[in-house]
């Protein structure tokens, strides 16, 4: 195997990698993958593109390459995936902002970075007084 930059893989190392054309039914598509990877699945429209995510047992990150903002008002609003990109490659936003994904791509209840991590290791206390 090759990477994408003419390195011969090592290992379970891969360089940056392009699958095109993937499908529902490849291992790719079924497993979430991190690293310099990118899975390109093809849809006839947007509509058959959101089905396919929003069908997915993971919701880590997805992007959308338009240059109708109509459908990526629409794409971003209903997907249900945690990081939406609009014609980026990579739907992640800078550290101080909590990001991370949705469904079985979340564990616990906070994501890990941002606010939501602070959140994460800090003990919060509530005290309600009054002076009469």
């Amino acid at each position: 195997v090759t990477d994408a930059d003419g390195r011969p893989s090592q290992g379970y190392f891969l360089g940056p990698t392009l699958f095109d054309s993937v499908t529902p039914g490849m291992r790719i598509y079924q497993e979430e993958i991190f690293g310099p990877v990118l899975g390109v699945v093809r849809a006839a429209s947007l509509q058959e593109a959101m089905a396919l995510i929003d069908a997915h047992e993971y919701g880590n990150g997805t992007c959308l390459f338009t240059r109708d903002g109509e459908a990526a008002r629409y794409f971003s609003s209903r997907i249900q995936v945690g990081m939406v990109g609009i014609n980026v490659a990579l739907p992640v936003p800078v550290a101080y902002h909590s990001f991370g994904g949705w469904k079985r791509s979340l564990f616990g209840d906070l994501h890990a970075y941002g606010p939501d991590a602070v959140r994460f290791y800090t003990k919060r206390k509530t005290v309600t007084q009054r002076w009469p």
